[in-house]
């Protein structure tokens, strides 16, 4: 659900005496605090469309102001390229939001910057959460991370460019060397691009992921330590190298590809296979793409894992307003109002109540594979404090081990050094 793009949220003081959020505005200068409960959320849709989430908190904080007279709520949208970042920021300021919805909470959780989940939200509430994404969000098994919405990857491809190139568009690649055949055939057929590969800044840490999972490899181990130069991902990344990207089967300089870029080259139809998340399905329906989905290939077989991302909610314990902020998010994670969010943006719910409803609804029906992945879906080691900086280095350095001189396993050993070297330097913090 990137990124990259996916999700995140959370907290509350002053008002504690009546239990009620109070109204903004008031005695708002400097040195000051705001009365009103102050959210920072991400951005899932376009604001020159008109789509921006904006509108969303706005209805959804008009809704919850008239259950609860005289309550005040300020959300801020940012985009999603500037809001990890200005929370960052602003928590370092001395100055943190009391609710913030972005895409890490692992370094705010280790600092005793956040509440824990069960402190701000009810009971039936945190128990709602799908049991994978919940875990997803703990640190040392305690929950800080609250999943606000979820994504997964499957295989897309074009059946248009399948029936040009003699391929049958009901058999989509099972298998890596089904995938490079079909590759082989699309070029053939002069398919522009064969197979969309986005490694560069945007996409790296997803695109790897998924290869590495279809190798059977993973980041970290059961224990949680790096394994970013496991065999298994060093076979991945030659496999990569070696059958798709030196014959020419993929874009030119994957490492500097953004999945944005083959994302548009898909629904233009230049594009025979990528790995895609929900919101291409509504892009290659509103363009008319002919598409399949399927899980994506594996080295022997379909792959034994697929990618799980989610963005996340946080509440911060800075202005002491845990209890506002729990009516609030008990409020946001309401069937009803989770699901209109994920229903908006063609993304997956967090929740049991909110998937159940989904399934029940015919024209949501393309995204039922994505849900049926979604609970067996492995995530990124968000928990991990040294996380943010792995995934940064991913996004700069994964790109070269497919170059035409690159070498996986040094490249990947570079990074699994770096790696351990965060790692070490995040639990001396």
């Amino acid at each position: 659900m990137e990124r990259r793009r996916f999700l995140g949220l959370a907290v509350a003081t002053g008002a504690a005496a009546s239990g009620a959020l109070t109204t903004a505005g008031c005695g708002t200068g400097p040195g000051t605090q705001s009365s009103a409960l102050k959210v920072v959320a991400a951005d899932y849709g376009d604001p020159g469309r008109g789509t921006s989430s904006q509108g969303y908190w706005d209805a959804l904080v008009g809704d919850f102001q008239d259950r609860h007279p005289g309550a005040e709520i300020d959300v801020e949208v940012h985009s999603w390229k500037d809001v990890d970042k200005n929370v960052a920021r602003m928590a370092a300021e001395g100055n943190p939001p009391d609710i913030a919805q972005i895409g890490a909470y692992a370094d705010f959780a280790a600092k005793d910057m956040l509440y824990r989940a069960g402190e701000v939200l009810s009971i039936p509430v945190q128990a709602d959460f799908l049991p994978a994404l919940a875990e997803a969000g703990e640190v040392r098994r305690v929950q800080y991370g609250m999943p606000f919405a979820a994504s997964t990857r499957l295989l897309f491809y074009n059946k248009t460019l399948f029936k040009k190139a003699g391929l049958d568009p009901a058999e989509p690649p099972r298998t890596w060397n089904q995938l490079a055949g079909a590759a082989a055939r699309l070029k053939d057929a002069g398919v522009k691009i064969p197979y969309g590969l986005p490694l560069g800044p945007e996409e790296a840490p997803a695109e790897a992921m998924m290869w590495i999972l279809s190798s059977g490899g993973a980041y970290t181990d059961r224990v949680g330590d790096y394994t970013v130069d496991a065999r298994a991902n060093i076979k991945a990344f030659d496999w990569l190298r070696e059958r798709l990207v030196r014959p020419g089967l993929t874009n030119p300089n994957p490492g500097r590809t953004d999945r944005q870029q083959l994302f548009d080259a898909f629904v233009r139809g230049d594009v025979g296979m990528l790995n895609g998340h929900p919101t291409l399905l509504k892009e290659a329906r509103a363009r008319g793409v002919d598409y399949g989905t399927a899980v994506p290939p594996g080295a022997d077989g379909p792959s034994p894992g697929t990618l799980g991302v989610a963005d996340w909610v946080m509440a911060f314990k800075h202005n002491g307003r845990g209890e506002e902020a729990g009516r609030f998010l008990d409020f946001v994670f309401s069937e009803r109002n989770h699901y209109a969010f994920a229903e908006r943006y063609d993304l997956l719910p967090v929740t049991t109540s909110a998937n159940d409803r989904m399934r029940e609804r015919a024209e949501r029906k393309p995204l039922r594979r994505f849900q049926e992945e979604l609970s067996s879906a492995e995530f990124y080691p968000v928990g991990k404090v040294s996380w943010a900086t792995v995934s940064a280095d991913i996004k700069r350095s994964i790109g070269r081990a497919v170059e035409a001189d690159g070498d996986p396993a040094r490249v990947l050993s570079a990074i699994q050094r770096r790696a351990e070297a965060a790692e070490t330097a995040a639990q001396e913090s």
